[in-house]
């Protein structure tokens, strides 16, 4: 009956075009109005898409538990599942990465070697992250960065030095990225980075050739990158506190992310923290689709 009655909820707001209640927030959006957990007409996904490709995160809230099932269920109306990460024993479906504050309960010390995007590491990052808190600490927020910002807050001099740096990966053979591209949805300038693997940076234009940074250098733009995500105490984060039943999609090209520090403290401090999440694969390498003019005034790296 209860099913029933929320249905019919759904139903009569699809009638209106009205799918859930939007509030914005920081960066992106909460959502109210909706359970992921019943089944979700196609009108109502297409809407969520377009919902994520506008904010960047939505945060469904009160969501109660959702199933490793149905989190997989639900991060396939955004393409194939591509799970790269290890494995946990107590992980409820392959394609669910479960993370803890326990070693016991999950994989720990996730998230915590610098601010990046999931998968670049891959030919192309994935496209959305989702993530479930199965079980909520007193504290361990995730922080998450909108990256065209980011990118529009450089100084000419900066963005000039950024749009000829080129990450090369410490995995997987080391695939190599523009820092600066553009996003394959929006059109928007974005990042491709990983502040913990990272083996070096090309430097020069598209189609130069170009040089390897060493790791003295290599450092310095690690370190530049991550002073642009934390300056003015902070103000371009979101931090994320996690309530029971919040359920997080983002889109993972527009936006960077990173653990807490509280994310590792002891169940004994904080309580036992469980975070659940799958990640899509991307379809589109990072590519700029623009040429890359120099300011009126600039120095030759």
């Amino acid at each position: 009956m209860v099913s029933l009655l929320i249905n019919v909820a759904l139903f009569s707001r699809m009638a209106a075009k009205e799918f859930y209640k939007l509030t914005p927030i920081k960066l992106g959006a909460e959502v109210r109005g909706i359970d992921l957990k019943q089944d979700i007409p196609v009108e109502v996904i297409e809407q969520i898409k377009t919902d994520i490709t506008k904010h960047r995160i939505l945060v469904f809230k009160n969501q109660g538990t959702v199933s490793g099932s149905r989190h997989v269920e639900i991060s396939r109306w955004f393409g194939e599942l591509e799970s790269t990460f290890y494995k946990h024993p107590k992980s409820p479906h392959p394609d669910v990465f479960r993370v803890s504050n326990d070693e016991a309960e999950g994989c720990t010390g996730v998230g915590r070697t610098g601010w990046h995007i999931d998968g670049s590491f891959q030919p192309a990052p994935f496209g959305y992250s989702l993530y479930h808190m199965v079980s909520v600490p007193k504290q361990g927020n995730t922080v998450f960065a909108p990256l065209n910002e980011v990118v529009s807050g450089l100084t000419e001099e900066q963005r000039w030095r950024w749009e000829q740096l080129w990450m090369v990966s410490d995995r997987r053979g080391g695939p190599v990225h523009p820092l600066i591209y553009s996003h394959p949805l929006t059109g928007n300038k974005t990042l491709c980075f990983h502040l913990g693997m990272t083996e070096f940076f090309l430097v020069g234009l598209p189609h130069a050739e170009k040089r390897r940074t060493e790791w003295k250098e290599t450092n310095q733009i690690m370190m530049e990158i991550h002073q642009e995500l934390v300056k003015n105490n902070k103000a371009i984060q979101y931090s994320h506190k996690w309530e029971v039943g919040d359920f997080i999609i983002s889109d993972n090209l527009a936006v960077g992310h990173e653990a807490s520090p509280q994310t590792q403290l002891p169940v004994e401090e904080v309580g036992l923290r469980v975070l659940h999440r799958t990640t899509v694969k991307g379809t589109v390498p990072p590519k700029k689709n623009y040429t890359v003019e120099p300011p009126a005034e600039h120095q030759e790296l």
